[in-house]
């Protein structure tokens, strides 16, 4: 008993010291990145003696080694996630790398195109840097091959660099969006070096995409959404058991497992951080530890907008407490009692109940952007991007099919109603 609360008193210690001193002084020994050798000592991102977030092995992917032998491609399990990144995120780029953070994760459209120009702006700063960095980018909003080669050709002069390391087809919605065409043109990028490799990502009906891309042969990974709340779904998790095993790199977003309705979240966090607080961690740092627990897992991605955010979230990744059979259990009460305001994005039982309104589940995580994560613009925007003829649709809708079917019983109609309310 002693020990355990002896634990928990070092480890709040540890989060507390990490973040007010930025992990600097808490570790003096650990070892550094390297600079990049450029010749003006001004333009070098500098040394620092900080710990390194752990890596793990990114699916059956390999790179070349110095020796010329294929060793397995590792990451760390702690990924950038630069939604909003831009042009002026000099500092944070620069902390992230500096504690081992080389993942780093943007796309075509993320702040109007700022993110990826703001890794570029500091890319043509630090040149050497390049080759340290795993960069992931993503072919947003489009409709053709034509479109996915123009958002790379993009997103490769805005970053300055010749190459990007993980291509994917984003957001993917329909099955037969993976067709020869796309495998194609995905074999040719890799043969002109412009990506290494391709896959894409996923919000919705996760299960049936996953399930797909075990039957390919040139899916290297995908980033799918996982949180706690996902974890309690076991057809995904046998879909990710399946991929795990056929070598396929799964990367974890929107690890925060917010929901549509802010008073259930905000009920669901306070039973999360009484319990966690005892364990010495926020309900943000759990909920990040809780994905890290899964080791088919290959890294978290989690945004992270300033210095401090990404020092809290260094911290968790870099301590070793090992949370127990109790601790998921409160996670998997939490889920359960709070269902009713998060979205699981099961398309495929809203477009059957509403075969005439396919855009339910996209409303549903517009509204989650607009009330969990203060992206109100970006919400306002992807809805304008919903086709005017279901926009007008929306609000003279019967939701009861749907609801009656729904198995988060989600209050859909309500739901609709306050989207086009805030969004249109």
């Amino acid at each position: 008993m002693v020990n355990e609360k002896q634990n928990r008193l070092n480890r709040r210690n540890f989060l507390k010291t990490v973040t007010a001193a930025g992990l600097g002084a808490a570790f003096t020994s650990a070892k550094a990145i390297p600079a990049p050798g450029q010749s003006d000592a001004s333009e070098k991102v500098p040394e620092h003696k900080l710990p390194q977030v752990p890596k793990r092995r990114l699916g059956k992917l390999t790179r070349l080694s110095k020796s010329g032998e294929r060793v397995p491609l590792e990451v760390p399990a702690l990924s950038f996630g630069t939604f909003r990144v831009d042009t002026q995120s000099q500092i944070l780029l620069r902390k992230a790398l500096q504690y081992g953070i080389n993942f780093w994760d943007t796309a075509y459209d993320y702040s109007q195109g700022n993110s990826e120009l703001g890794i570029g702006k500091f890319i043509s700063k630090h040149p050497d840097v390049r080759k340290e960095l795993f960069i992931a980018s993503k072919a947003s909003d489009t409709e053709t091959i034509a479109d996915v080669e123009h958002r790379l050709r993009t997103s490769l002069e805005r970053m300055n660099t010749n190459y990007i390391d993980l291509y994917y087809f984003h957001e993917l919605e329909q099955t037969d969006r993976l067709n020869n065409d796309l495998r194609d043109w995905a074999k040719h990028a890799k043969e002109r070096n412009l990506i290494r490799f391709f896959g894409f990502t996923v919000h919705r009906n996760m299960t049936e995409y996953l399930e797909l891309a075990v039957k390919l042969d040139w899916i290297d990974a995908i980033m799918l959404r996982y949180n706690f709340r996902d974890m309690q779904d076991k057809e995904l998790s046998n879909a990710i058991d399946a991929c795990h095993k056929r070598g396929i790199a799964l990367i974890a977003m929107k690890v925060q497992g917010k929901g549509q309705v802010k008073k259930i979240e905000t009920e669901g966090d306070k039973k999360l951080t009484d319990h966690f607080i005892k364990r010495g961690f926020t309900a943000a740092q759990a909920k990040i530890k809780a994905v890290l627990t899964d080791k088919r897992i290959c890294s978290a991605c989690v945004g992270m907008q300033n210095v401090a955010l990404l020092t809290s979230n260094v911290a968790v990744a870099l301590d070793k407490t090992t949370l127990t059979s109790h601790d998921m259990n409160v996670f998997r009460k939490v889920a359960q009692e709070t269902c009713s305001g998060y979205c699981a994005g099961c398309a495929h039982i809203c477009d059957s109940a509403l075969p005439d309104m396919p855009c339910v589940s996209d409303v549903m995580r517009y509204l989650m952007y607009y009330n969990s994560y203060s992206d109100k613009e970006v919400a306002r925007k992807l809805f304008a991007e919903i086709p005017e003829h279901f926009r007008d649709k929306l609000a003279g809708t019967d939701y009861s099919a749907a609801q009656a079917r729904c198995p988060q019983h989600l209050e859909i109609g309500k739901l609709v109603a306050e989207a086009v309310g805030k969004l249109a």
